[in-house]
C-alpha cells in the first residue's frame, strides 16, 4: 500500500514548495496551479481578515475556521501557522487538537512571547528554551495521529544570535518534533550553517519573505543548501494588494472597469475556476 501522507512526501527526494494562502479561494487557485502543498500564513490571515499587521491579533478560532474552509475545498496538505500556540502549553494542546480536526497536515509553533509579531519585524522576544520545549512536548502529546506533523520554529536569531538559535533548534529536535524552522536567517552563510547541523537529521523549512531579513532564493537553490520545505508565505497577499491598488485606482479614475478588463476574469471564467458548472450538475442529480 502506498503511503501518501505529507510525512512520506518529506522523506522523499526533492524540496516541497508551498505557496502562502489565506482563504479557500487562494488555496483553490494554488492547487489548480499545480502545487503539492500549501502554507496557511498567520500574517496573511491578519492582513486579509483584519486588515492589520502580523502582531498577534489573530486568534485560534479565526485560524481554525480559515483552515477548515480550505481543507474542505482542496485536497492538498496544509502547513498551518499556529503562532505561539496562542498561549501556554495547555493553549497549545487545544490549538493542535483543533487544527488537526480542521485538517492540518503540519502545525507550526514558534518560541516567541505572546503576543508575537512577524518574524521579519524588529523588536521580537522569545520565551525561555525550557518553556518552549514543554510546549512542544504538549503539542506532540495532543495530536491524535503521528501523521499530523509538528514544526518547531525559533525566532532566536534576531534576539540571541545564530549559535543560540541553533542550540534551541537542537533542544526542539530532541523533544521529538518532525521538522524545524529557524526564522530570519540573515545570509547564505547562516543558511548553510543551519543546514550543516540539521539537514541530514530532520526536514528544515526556509521562509522567503520579499523585503525581509533572509535573502530570497528559488526553491532549487534552497534545496542545494539542504532545505526540504520552501515557503513564500506573504507573497500572495502582497501580489493581491498590488493588483487591488491598480484595479481600484483604475475604477476610481475611469468610473468603469473597461480599461482593466484585459487583467480580469469575466463572469463565466471565474465560475469555471470555482467549479460552478460541476456544482450545478451535482445539484441536478437531486431534483
Amino acid at each position: 500500500m502506498t503511503d501518501n501522507t505529507f510525512k512520506a512526501r518529506l522523506a522523499s527526494k526533492g524540496i516541497v514548495l508551498a505557496p502562502g494562502v489565506y482563504d479557500a479561494l487562494s488555496a483553490l487557485v494554488a492547487e489548480q496551479a499545480g502545487f503539492e502543498a500549501l502554507y496557511l500564513s498567520g500574517a496573511s490571515i491578519a492582513y486579509t481578515r483584519l486588515g492589520r499587521s502580523d502582531i498577534g491579533l489573530t486568534t485560534f478560532t479565526e485560524v481554525a475556521d480559515t483552515l477548515a474552509r480550505i481543507t474542505e475545498r482542496v485536497n492538498l496538505p496544509v502547513i498551518v501557522d499556529a503562532d505561539t500556540g496562542f498561549g501556554n502549553a495547555l493553549n497549545t494542546q487545544r490549538t493542535v487538537r483543533g487544527f488537526e480536526r480542521a485538517g492540518a497536515a503540519m502545525v507550526q509553533i514558534e518560541d516567541q512571547t505572546f503576543p508575537k509579531r512577524c518574524g521579519h519585524l524588529d523588536g521580537k522576544a522569545v520565551v525561555p528554551k525550557r518553556e518552549m520545549v514543554g510546549k512542544l512536548k504538549a503539542a506532540l502529546d495532543a495530536r491524535a495521529s503521528s501523521d499530523t506533523l509538528i514544526l518547531a520554529r525559533t525566532d532566536a536569531v534576531a534576539v540571541e544570535g545564530l549559535d543560540a538559535a541553533l542550540d534551541r533548534a537542537e533542544a526542539y529536535l530532541e523533544a521529538g518534533v518532525d521538522a524545524l524552522f529557524i526564522e530570519a536567517l540573515r545570509s547564505p552563510e547562516q543558511m548553510d550553517a543551519a543546514c550543516r547541523r540539521f539537514a541530514h537529521r530532520i526536514p528544515l523549512l526556509a521562509n522567503m519573505v520579499e523585503g525581509g531579513k533572509t535573502p530570497i532564493q528559488d526553491a532549487d537553490a534552497l534545496q542545494a543548501h539542504g532545505f526540504r520545505i520552501a515557503i513564500f508565505p506573504g507573497g500572495t497577499a502582497r501580489a493581491v494588494v498590488h493588483t487591488l491598488q491598480g484595479y481600484y485606482g483604475s475604477l476610481h479614475a475611469h468610473r468603469t472597469t473597461q480599461p482593466w478588463r484585459s487583467q480580469m476574469l469575466d463572469f463565466d471564467a471565474l465560475n469555471e475556476v470555482i467549479g460552478t458548472p460541476d456544482l450545478m450538475r451535482t445539484g441536478r442529480q437531486y431534483e
